[in-house]
């Protein structure tokens, strides 16, 4: 154990090994239990002998000075042999003691050059022993940065510093025979030395005798004008600094300081000039509306006063000087509108003239697209990117933001990863539409962080993504090197293997190098590269003098920036016994025979067959450009409205419920009640006086379930219950969600211990494929609830969008065509049987729109003139409303549309007196049938009686019940054609039977037309649930790795079991259920025409998900028949989705439910959990014997006295059901 040197006893008693200082030996021993007389004993600090309280604590350097002190418990310590010094300095001087009891020593002369100050432990020494020594004092140097008398003033008054003027310097006062008076001040420069005639700028004045104090400075003049000082930022003796006033015009003159009665004069060399800058133009004259464009400003004495002084702006936005001198340089900041801004500067706050300089901001860049898509860790890739406005910029830069997954766990002897942003300067600019970039390096392993690829232009910055998804980047590829080092080149190709070479790769773009020669690319592969080498055996790279080895040229591949040296290549050099020109005849001329003979029977037998080809191939040919030619005008067509649909998600967002509406419509919108249902509304009816009783015993109730053996009891007692249904048991699950909410890691042990019983259940009958196939036990929709619990928030972050702009798409892209409003079939559709069967003519038209009373100018809406009234109604609310949630929009039955062609109004409806009739039918109205133009002007108002014309007796109200009375006998686009009247002759019936049973196969073409538009939109979709590159959220990871340690557990080695159960857990349970009801997480209602091809969607998610093949014919479903081609695509991504998953770092238990915690807290208070406990205590009512009964014969339940606790909130709750 080391002591401390000064403090040896102290050091030793107060430490924590229980040590005691034996005074006569001088030594730290072990404590002992009964210590002798001289001994310290541990921790009595206190009792050591010591030294302490020096006087004074200041010490003057060159200056001989006594210093006392006093000492204690100094028994066994004799004075007379005292010695106080410092090895510091390598001094040493004797001790005397005076009559009082103190101690007193004199310091020889100490200096120390280094510091103004310098703390000493000075030890105190007996007979060559240290005695413990608190003597603690401070050395000072009165002249150490004190060069004159101001400074030397300025001191701190304990160090009775004084300027001695015989040596002009600072010393201690004793040193100095005679001290002086501070001479004036002097001033040495001033900055800057220039200012603008409008003043206000800061000068900085510097010297020495400037003042010991701030208040010292009593009046300032510069060039003839007064100076305000500013005493915040007055340094003492050194500088002064001061705003200065304007002046009339230009001139020169000095400077001038009163300091306490002493003037002070700059010399002749230090002047201050008065000067107007003038700003005469600037370049470039136009930048983004972002900003950060840098600007040059051109002028005259531009480089007035310093650069703190200068201030430009842009219509009042500052522009940052970066560059002050005789031109400016300034960086625009953004603005909240384009156009021509006027350019300002001002110096000291004051403006000088400049208004013929103008700055235009326009439209920021846009990014239209990129390729290739992807790039190697290693970077060095060139990326094309496309779009508008790239001349506008004058700096860009590639920025990679790399955040570390939370989910990423390092190997142990790796560092933790920390955040990183990589900026990529290489680029090439092409024109205004055109520049490439080198893609910059990012970590090695890309998959463990978040990366986001942003293109920074200026100020602008834009994520580099488009429709076809993000920029990103995967791992470098791994090459296998040449076995031995060399790799012998005989068959004129040079073969290397590895792993990932075109994953973001092209043959176009790598290279490869036989020594300082280029090998020529011919093949890339996944694992395969072949290049062709140059003919002659090329020199190597780094030539070796003695290793011939060495000597041999490297092989090198290079993708990008990072190169792989994979050996050495020794060429063949053996000569061939036979002549070239001997072996070419011999091998070519019989090889041509052969194939001519070989080509002429080929062509003469298939001569027949060609023809029949080329007939079937126009045939398709014409199919198929006729089905192209629409698919692309469609898509053309879509991307351009979905570009504003776009614009609109950006804009307001997408309207994602919030998380009570989610659970509320995920869990309960299904039930029998529907949105009636009490778990949605809330709503509690419970007499005031009895409130508090029942509230009490549901929260008992709460305690109870909170019990697994009371929890597992009762979900077992209910499941024996024949008339427990299914229905039941998938309601009283989300009720049991609810009830837990509050303890997600409680719910998620309960479903566990259920779920391990079901799967013992399926290994026992050796049927474990059909676990999880439906919802018949509670466990299961517990785990559909669970799912959806942990799914919300990937849905709002990452699924959500691509979601719900394949609804959009789908609802415009049906909407674009005819959509027959009583049978409801649509032109545009994926379903087959929602298909409409027949050529209906229409005509697109654009109407204004006013609402009344709401004071918005008119609004433009496309509409078809075969639309129904309440068709025109919808898209008109759709179109006004747009910006507010689905929700808040008004029923299309309680507003009223009003056109007014000329003077007169008349009120739009479905039904009414003029209406179509043909016998018993009745058409419903269209805008065709009002003659309504493109270009018409309507109006939309409440319903209101006052509104209705004198010729239409039928308000809107009635307008809707007269629809749904003759439902069976009004039509819209497509009479029924096996609805015929009764007054038609015969003949007539046959005739109009053979004329409306049209051939609707012929139409199934729009199906293809309408996928192929989508396309775009599902395959998004599905990558964004599916990519493996996504982020998985920690549920799904945790589950399936769940479901993969119970199949190793029971010997399950059938892949196919463990796909069928992740399916049944996720896609099918999950995201199908999403998929076909978008209003479960939207804010959007879903038309019967919409919900059809959603269901085909759906329905090929399913079929993807599953491992059985489907064989197709021609008598296949047409929906099965649409997405055959991509149904193999879409295996994999599933197969490749789960392969991920499994290979991903596992998910604890603890960070499993540190999740399920988070969700707990942040959305339990929004749930209507006293509502969800009340119905649940329904179904302990309704079978309350038997679970009595099967908690009296559970011994864990006995034990904690369930059946007593139940009995008593029965009790508590006996006259519940009446009260509510």
């Amino acid at each position: 154990m080391s002591l401390e040197e000064n403090l040896p006893c102290i050091s030793c008693v107060s430490n924590r090994w229980t040590c005691q200082w034996d005074l006569r030996y001088h030594e730290c021993r072990e404590a002992s239990p009964n210590p002798e007389d001289g001994i310290i004993r541990a921790h009595m600090e206190d009792s050591c002998p010591q030294f302490l309280e020096p006087s004074p604590l200041v010490i003057p350097m060159n200056h001989e000075t006594d210093v006392t002190f006093q000492g204690k418990n100094l028994d066994t310590v004799k004075g007379s042999s005292l010695h106080v010094g410092s090895d510091l300095l390598k001094f040493m001087e004797p001790v005397s003691m005076q009559e009082s009891g103190t101690f007193v020593f004199r310091t020889p002369k100490l200096s120390h050059d280094a510091n103004e100050t310098l703390p000493l432990h000075l030890y105190v020494k007996s007979y060559g022993k240290n005695i413990d020594s608190k003597l603690h004092v401070t050395l000072y140097n009165c002249s150490f940065g004190r060069s004159d008398c101001s400074l030397c003033q300025a001191a701190h008054p304990d160090y009775r510093c004084a300027w001695c003027g015989g040596q002009s310097r600072c010393v201690y006062e004793a040193l100095c025979n005679a001290t002086s008076e501070c001479p004036p001040p002097v001033i040495t420069r001033i900055q800057p030395e220039t200012g603008p005639l409008g003043g206000g700028i800061r000068i900085t004045i510097l010297g020495s005798n400037l003042g010991v104090r701030a208040e010292d400075i009593q009046r300032i003049s510069v060039a003839g004008r007064n100076c305000a000082f500013q005493p915040e930022s007055y340094s003492v003796s050194t500088r002064i600094v001061c705003v200065i006033e304007a002046a009339e015009a230009p001139f020169t003159g000095g400077v001038e300081v009163d300091v306490f009665g002493k003037l002070g004069h700059s010399p002749p060399n230090v002047q201050f000039t008065f000067q107007q800058p003038q700003p005469l133009s600037v370049e470039p004259q136009q930048g983004p509306q972002a900003g950060g464009t840098t600007l040059t400003i051109h002028g005259t004495y531009l480089d007035t006063g310093s650069q703190e002084d200068v201030r430009v702006t842009l219509n009042g936005i500052p522009c940052k000087v970066t560059k002050f001198g005789a031109q400016l340089q300034c960086v625009t900041g953004p603005q909240a509108t384009r156009g021509q801004m006027p350019l300002e500067v001002s110096y000291g706050g004051s403006p000088v003239p400049s208004s013929s300089i103008f700055f235009t901001y326009r439209e920021n860049p846009v990014l239209r697209a990129f390729e290739p898509l992807r790039s190697f860790a290693s970077g060095g890739r060139s990326i094309n990117v496309t779009g508008q406005g790239f001349s506008l910029i004058q700096r860009f830069a590639m920025v990679v933001i790399a955040e570390p997954l939370q989910s990423w766990q390092p190997p142990r002897e790796a560092e933790s990863l920390q955040p990183v942003t990589v900026v990529g300067m290489d680029y090439v600019f092409h024109n205004d539409t055109k520049v490439v970039f080198l893609s910059p390096a990012v970590p090695e392993e890309p998959e463990a962080y978040n990366l986001t690829v942003l293109i920074e232009m200026d100020g602008h910055r834009a994520l580099l993504r488009t429709e076809a998804g993000a920029f990103e980047y995967v791992p470098d590829p791994t090459f296998e090197n040449f076995t031995g080092g060399v790799k012998k080149q005989v068959n004129k190709l040079i073969h290397a293997r590895g792993t990932n070479l075109n994953k973001a790769m092209t043959l176009q773009e790598a290279e490869a190098f036989v020594g300082a020669e280029r090998c020529t690319m011919k093949t890339l592969t996944e694992t395969d590269l072949y290049c062709e080498p140059p003919e002659v055996q090329p020199p190597p790279k780094r030539r070796q003098k003695r290793d011939t080895t060495h000597n041999l040229p490297e092989f090198i591949v290079k993708f990008g920036s990072r190169e792989w040296v994979l050996g050495r290549v020794e060429y063949d050099t053996r000569v061939s016994d036979v002549p070239l020109s001997l072996i070419l005849p011999l091998v070519i001329v019989p090889m041509v025979v052969v194939i001519a003979v070989s080509v002429y029977c080929y062509w003469r037998k298939s001569q027949q067959a060609e023809r029949e080809y080329e007939k079937i191939k126009s045939q398709l040919e014409g199919l198929e450009e006729s089905v192209r030619d629409r698919c692309k005008k469609e898509f053309t067509d879509l991307m351009i409205e979905m570009e504003d649909q776009t614009n609109d998600v950006h804009e307001a967002g997408i309207p994602v419920l919030d998380y009570k509406t989610y659970t509320d419509r995920v869990f309960f919108l299904p039930s029998k009640d529907g949105d009636k249902d009490v778990m949605i509304t809330g709503k509690l009816d419970i007499p005031e006086p009895r409130r508090p009783v029942v509230e009490q015993a549901l929260y008992q109730f709460s305690n109870l379930l909170n019990s697994k053996s009371f929890l597992i009891n009762f979900i077992h007692t209910l499941e024996n219950q024949r008339e427990f249904s299914a229905r039941a048991k998938v309601y009283f699950a989300s009720l049991l969600t609810v009830a837990l909410h509050g303890k997600l890691e409680y719910y998620t042990d309960i479903m566990r211990t259920l779920f391990l019983e079901l799967l013992e259940q399926y290994v026992v009958a050796k049927n474990p494929k059909l676990m999880l196939r439906r919802s018949e036990t509670v466990v299961e929709r517990m785990l559909s609830n669970w799912m959806s619990i942990c799914l919300y928030q990937y849905l709002k972050d990452s699924a959500g969008e691509p979601l719900y702009k394949l609804f959009k798409a789908i609802k415009h892209q049906v909407e674009k065509g005819p959509v027959d409003a009583v049978q409801k079939k649509a032109k545009y559709t994926l379903n087959d049987t929602g298909l409409l069967g027949d050529d209906v003519e229409y005509a697109p038209l654009t109407v204004s729109v006013i609402v009344q009373d709401e004071g918005v100018d008119a609004i433009p809406v496309k509409v078809l003139n075969c639309d129904t009234i309440s068709q025109v109604k919808e898209k008109i609310i759709d179109q006004v409303y747009r910006g507010q949630p689905c929700s808040c929009w008004p029923r299309p039955d309680s507003v009223v549309l009003e056109w007014r062609p000329g003077s007169t109004a008349q009120i739009l409806s479905d039904l009414d007196l003029t209406s179509q009739r043909e016998g018993r039918w009745k058409r419903v109205n269209t805008l065709m049938h009002y003659n309504v133009r493109d270009g018409a002007t309507l109006i939309l108002s409440k319903v209101g009686v006052s509104q209705q014309p004198e010729d239409s007796q039928q308000d809107l109200p009635g307008e809707r019940h007269a629809l749904l009375e003759e439902e069976n006998r009004v039509w819209h686009l497509v009479r029924p054609t096996d609805e015929v009247d009764e007054g038609k002759s015969k003949r007539g019936s046959v005739k109009e039977k053979e004329r409306t049973k049209a051939i609707t196969e012929i139409y199934l073409t729009r199906l293809l037309s309408v996928k192929g538009t989508l396309q775009q939109f599902v395959d998004n979709f599905f990558q964004s649930v599916l990519a493996p590159g996504h982020a998985v959220p920690p549920a799904v990871k945790y589950f399936f790795d769940f479901l993969d340690e119970q199949a190793e557990k029971h010997n399950i080695q059938d892949e196919d079991t463990i796909h069928i159960w992740k399916t049944n857990s996720l896609p099918l349970r999950f995201w199908v259920n999403i998929l076909k009801n978008p209003h479960f997480i939207f804010d959007v209602h879903v038309h019967e025409v919409v919900d059809a091809s959603l269901s085909v969607i759906a329905q090929t998610f399913m079929d993807a998900c599953t491992r059985t093949e489907h064989k197709l014919s021609r008598d296949s479903p047409s929906n099965k028949l649409l997405y055959a081609k991509e149904i193999s695509t879409y295996k994999k991504m599933v197969e490749d989705y789960y392969k991920g998953i499994r290979q991903m770092v596992q998910v604890s238990d603890q960070d499993m439910n540190t999740h399920l915690a988070e969700i707990s807290r942040a959305h339990t208070d929004s749930l209507n959990t006293l509502v969800a406990l009340h119905q649940l205590y329904q179904y302990t009512q309704k079978y309350y014997d038997e679970i009595i009964n099967a908690l009296e014969e559970d011994p864990a339940a006995q034990k904690m006295q369930l059946a007593f606790r139940l009995q008593q909130i029965a009790a508590a709750l006996e006259n519940k059901v009446t009260d509510l």
